[in-house]
Protein backbone atom coordinates (compact mmCIF):
# COMPACT_ATOMS: atom_id res chain seq x y z
CA UNK A 1 0.00 0.00 0.00
CA UNK A 2 1.22 3.54 -0.97
CA UNK A 3 0.96 6.06 1.90
CA UNK A 4 -0.05 9.21 0.18
CA UNK A 5 1.49 12.56 1.25
CA UNK A 6 -0.04 15.76 2.79
CA UNK A 7 0.43 18.35 0.21
CA UNK A 8 0.52 21.55 1.60
CA UNK A 9 -0.61 24.91 -0.14
CA UNK A 10 2.11 26.76 -1.85
CA UNK A 11 2.55 31.12 -0.70
CA UNK A 12 2.52 32.54 -3.67
CA UNK A 13 4.59 35.22 -2.85
CA UNK A 14 7.38 32.98 -2.43
CA UNK A 15 6.97 31.31 -5.84
CA UNK A 16 9.10 30.65 -8.47
CA UNK A 17 8.08 28.75 -11.60
CA UNK A 18 10.63 26.81 -13.40
CA UNK A 19 9.44 25.38 -17.27
CA UNK A 20 11.97 22.43 -18.47
CA UNK A 21 11.36 22.10 -22.77
CA UNK A 22 13.73 19.56 -23.95
CA UNK A 23 14.58 20.13 -27.43
CA UNK A 24 15.87 17.88 -30.42
CA UNK A 25 16.39 19.27 -34.23
CA UNK A 26 12.96 21.06 -33.22
CA UNK A 27 13.74 24.50 -35.22
CA UNK A 28 10.26 24.85 -36.66
CA UNK A 29 8.30 24.75 -33.14
CA UNK A 30 10.65 25.72 -30.45
CA UNK A 31 10.46 29.40 -31.13
CA UNK A 32 6.88 29.43 -31.16
CA UNK A 33 6.95 27.33 -27.92
CA UNK A 34 9.02 29.03 -26.15
CA UNK A 35 6.99 32.47 -26.90
CA UNK A 36 4.00 31.27 -26.15
CA UNK A 37 5.50 29.51 -22.52
CA UNK A 38 6.88 33.29 -21.51
CA UNK A 39 3.62 35.24 -22.85
CA UNK A 40 1.33 32.29 -20.73
CA UNK A 41 3.82 32.63 -17.21
CA UNK A 42 3.76 36.64 -17.65
CA UNK A 43 0.27 36.92 -18.05
CA UNK A 44 -0.05 34.77 -14.28
CA UNK A 45 2.19 37.36 -12.67
CA UNK A 46 4.45 35.40 -10.63
CA UNK A 47 8.39 34.86 -11.19
CA UNK A 48 9.28 32.14 -13.84
CA UNK A 49 12.80 30.85 -16.08
CA UNK A 50 12.10 29.01 -18.88
CA UNK A 51 14.94 26.65 -19.59
CA UNK A 52 15.75 25.04 -22.97
CA UNK A 53 17.78 21.57 -22.69
CA UNK A 54 19.22 21.38 -26.01
CA UNK A 55 20.22 17.68 -26.73
CA UNK A 56 22.93 17.67 -29.22
CA UNK A 57 20.82 19.26 -32.05
CA UNK A 58 22.24 19.73 -35.41
CA UNK A 59 20.08 22.41 -36.91
CA UNK A 60 18.74 25.86 -35.48
CA UNK A 61 17.46 24.99 -32.35
CA UNK A 62 20.04 25.92 -30.22
CA UNK A 63 20.30 29.80 -32.00
CA UNK A 64 16.02 30.02 -32.08
CA UNK A 65 16.26 29.31 -28.23
CA UNK A 66 18.50 31.98 -27.31
CA UNK A 67 17.03 34.33 -29.78
CA UNK A 68 13.45 34.21 -28.10
CA UNK A 69 14.77 34.33 -24.65
CA UNK A 70 15.36 31.15 -23.01
CA UNK A 71 17.61 30.13 -20.87
CA UNK A 72 19.48 27.43 -23.17
CA UNK A 73 21.78 24.66 -21.88
CA UNK A 74 23.21 21.95 -24.47
CA UNK A 75 24.19 18.56 -23.46
CA UNK A 76 25.30 15.92 -26.05
CA UNK A 77 22.77 13.54 -27.79
CA UNK A 78 21.68 11.09 -25.39
CA UNK A 79 17.96 11.13 -25.06
CA UNK A 80 14.98 12.58 -23.69
CA UNK A 81 14.84 11.34 -21.02
CA UNK A 82 18.71 13.03 -20.45
CA UNK A 83 18.05 16.41 -21.12
CA UNK A 84 15.13 16.49 -18.60
CA UNK A 85 17.36 15.65 -15.88
CA UNK A 86 19.66 17.88 -16.55
CA UNK A 87 17.16 20.31 -16.47
CA UNK A 88 16.18 19.12 -12.70
CA UNK A 89 19.60 19.81 -11.66
CA UNK A 90 19.52 23.39 -13.32
CA UNK A 91 15.90 24.45 -12.43
CA UNK A 92 15.94 27.19 -9.34
CA UNK A 93 12.02 26.67 -9.06
CA UNK A 94 9.76 25.29 -6.23
CA UNK A 95 7.29 23.91 -9.16
CA UNK A 96 8.80 22.66 -11.94
CA UNK A 97 6.98 22.01 -15.20
CA UNK A 98 7.67 19.99 -18.79
CA UNK A 99 6.89 20.30 -21.69
CA UNK A 100 7.65 18.70 -25.60
CA UNK A 101 8.88 21.08 -27.89
CA UNK A 102 7.13 19.78 -31.11
CA UNK A 103 3.99 22.27 -30.47
CA UNK A 104 1.97 18.92 -28.94
CA UNK A 105 1.72 20.56 -25.81
CA UNK A 106 -0.62 23.67 -25.12
CA UNK A 107 1.79 26.34 -22.97
CA UNK A 108 -1.43 27.97 -22.39
CA UNK A 109 -2.67 25.36 -20.75
CA UNK A 110 0.09 25.54 -17.54
CA UNK A 111 -1.87 27.19 -15.16
CA UNK A 112 -4.40 24.66 -14.88
CA UNK A 113 -1.26 22.35 -14.05
CA UNK A 114 -0.06 24.23 -11.23
CA UNK A 115 -3.19 25.51 -9.56
CA UNK A 116 -3.73 22.07 -8.18
CA UNK A 117 -0.40 22.45 -6.60
CA UNK A 118 -0.61 26.12 -5.56
CA UNK A 119 -3.79 24.83 -3.75
CA UNK A 120 -2.25 21.79 -1.99
CA UNK A 121 -4.53 18.99 -3.81
CA UNK A 122 -1.27 17.85 -5.52
CA UNK A 123 2.27 17.21 -5.61
CA UNK A 124 2.66 16.21 -9.28
CA UNK A 125 0.00 17.12 -12.40
CA UNK A 126 -0.23 15.09 -15.34
CA UNK A 127 -1.46 16.18 -18.47
CA UNK A 128 -3.64 13.42 -20.27
CA UNK A 129 -4.17 13.33 -23.64
CA UNK A 130 -7.44 10.65 -23.10
CA UNK A 131 -9.13 12.07 -19.65
CA UNK A 132 -12.62 12.53 -21.28
CA UNK A 133 -11.16 13.09 -24.29
CA UNK A 134 -12.65 11.41 -27.38
CA UNK A 135 -11.24 13.98 -30.24
CA UNK A 136 -7.56 13.05 -28.73
CA UNK A 137 -7.75 9.62 -29.53
CA UNK A 138 -7.99 9.64 -33.12
CA UNK A 139 -5.08 12.15 -33.34
CA UNK A 140 -3.02 9.23 -31.86
CA UNK A 141 -1.17 6.17 -33.71
CA UNK A 142 -3.18 2.91 -32.71
CA UNK A 143 0.26 1.26 -31.56
CA UNK A 144 0.96 3.95 -29.39
CA UNK A 145 -2.37 3.85 -27.65
CA UNK A 146 -2.49 0.08 -27.07
CA UNK A 147 0.79 0.52 -25.29
CA UNK A 148 -0.22 3.41 -22.98
CA UNK A 149 -3.12 1.72 -22.05
CA UNK A 150 -1.32 -1.37 -21.56
CA UNK A 151 1.63 0.91 -18.91
CA UNK A 152 -1.30 2.69 -17.47
CA UNK A 153 -2.63 -0.98 -16.38
CA UNK A 154 0.71 -2.66 -15.19
CA UNK A 155 1.27 0.66 -12.87
CA UNK A 156 -2.34 0.52 -11.93
CA UNK A 157 -1.99 -3.38 -10.85
CA UNK A 158 1.48 -2.41 -8.85
CA UNK A 159 0.54 0.96 -7.65
CA UNK A 160 -3.15 1.29 -7.13
CA UNK A 161 -3.29 4.57 -9.33
CA UNK A 162 -5.70 4.96 -11.90
CA UNK A 163 -3.59 6.81 -14.46
CA UNK A 164 -5.21 7.56 -17.92
CA UNK A 165 -1.48 8.55 -19.60
CA UNK A 166 1.38 7.53 -17.67
CA UNK A 167 3.48 8.30 -20.35
CA UNK A 168 2.68 12.39 -20.82
CA UNK A 169 5.46 14.37 -21.52
CA UNK A 170 3.36 17.80 -19.97
CA UNK A 171 3.62 18.05 -16.44
CA UNK A 172 4.19 19.62 -13.12
CA UNK A 173 5.40 18.48 -9.87
CA UNK A 174 6.96 20.12 -6.42
CA UNK A 175 10.36 20.74 -6.16
CA UNK A 176 10.32 18.54 -2.63
CA UNK A 177 9.36 15.54 -4.35
CA UNK A 178 12.21 15.33 -7.16
CA UNK A 179 14.21 16.70 -4.45
CA UNK A 180 13.74 12.77 -2.84
CA UNK A 181 14.03 10.47 -6.47
CA UNK A 182 17.09 9.12 -7.71
CA UNK A 183 16.39 9.14 -11.72
CA UNK A 184 18.54 7.43 -13.92
CA UNK A 185 16.27 7.00 -17.41
CA UNK A 186 18.31 8.25 -20.58
CA UNK A 187 15.03 7.71 -22.98
CA UNK A 188 11.11 8.32 -23.21
CA UNK A 189 11.17 5.73 -19.89
CA UNK A 190 11.09 8.56 -17.49
CA UNK A 191 7.93 9.50 -17.47
CA UNK A 192 7.29 6.24 -15.80
CA UNK A 193 9.95 6.28 -13.66
CA UNK A 194 8.98 9.86 -12.24
CA UNK A 195 5.32 8.81 -11.73
CA UNK A 196 6.12 5.48 -9.71
CA UNK A 197 8.63 6.75 -8.00
CA UNK A 198 6.74 10.00 -7.04
CA UNK A 199 3.98 7.71 -6.16
CA UNK A 200 6.43 5.52 -4.16
CA UNK A 201 7.26 8.69 -2.19
CA UNK A 202 3.69 8.92 -1.23
CA UNK A 203 2.75 11.77 -3.54
CA UNK A 204 -0.62 12.74 -4.59
CA UNK A 205 -1.27 12.85 -8.33
CA UNK A 206 -3.58 14.44 -10.37
CA UNK A 207 -4.54 14.47 -14.56
CA UNK A 208 -5.56 16.93 -16.44
CA UNK A 209 -7.36 16.73 -19.30
CA UNK A 210 -5.33 18.52 -22.39
CA UNK A 211 -5.60 19.71 -25.67
CA UNK A 212 -3.42 17.13 -28.01
CA UNK A 213 -2.18 18.60 -31.56
CA UNK A 214 -0.31 15.82 -33.15
CA UNK A 215 3.08 17.20 -34.73
CA UNK A 216 2.99 18.49 -38.68
CA UNK A 217 6.40 18.62 -39.26
CA UNK A 218 9.28 16.18 -38.60
CA UNK A 219 8.67 12.69 -37.21
CA UNK A 220 8.02 11.29 -33.87
CA UNK A 221 11.34 9.58 -32.71
CA UNK A 222 9.63 7.10 -30.42
CA UNK A 223 10.00 3.61 -31.55
CA UNK A 224 6.89 1.79 -30.46
CA UNK A 225 9.09 -1.78 -29.50
CA UNK A 226 12.16 -0.08 -28.61
CA UNK A 227 10.90 2.59 -26.70
CA UNK A 228 8.32 0.37 -25.25
CA UNK A 229 10.23 -2.31 -24.21
CA UNK A 230 12.32 -0.07 -22.23
CA UNK A 231 9.64 1.81 -20.56
CA UNK A 232 8.27 -1.65 -19.87
CA UNK A 233 11.50 -2.13 -17.88
CA UNK A 234 11.63 1.19 -15.95
CA UNK A 235 7.78 0.67 -14.68
CA UNK A 236 9.02 -2.72 -13.12
CA UNK A 237 12.24 -1.80 -12.02
CA UNK A 238 11.08 1.48 -10.43
CA UNK A 239 8.26 -0.04 -8.17
CA UNK A 240 10.97 -2.93 -7.18
CA UNK A 241 13.69 -1.18 -6.09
Amino acid sequence: MLKKSKANAVNKENLLVSVIIPVFNEECTIGDIITRTRNTLKKMDQPYEVLVIDDGSVDKSLETSKDKGAEVFRETHQGKGRAIRYGFRRAKGNIIVTLDSDGSHQPEEIPLFLESIIQGKADLSIGSRFFNNEVNHAKIPRTNRIGNKMFNSLIRFLTGSRITDSQSGFKAIRASILERMELNSKGYELESELLIKALKLGARVTEIPIIFEQRTVGKSRLDPYKDGARILYSIITSYLF
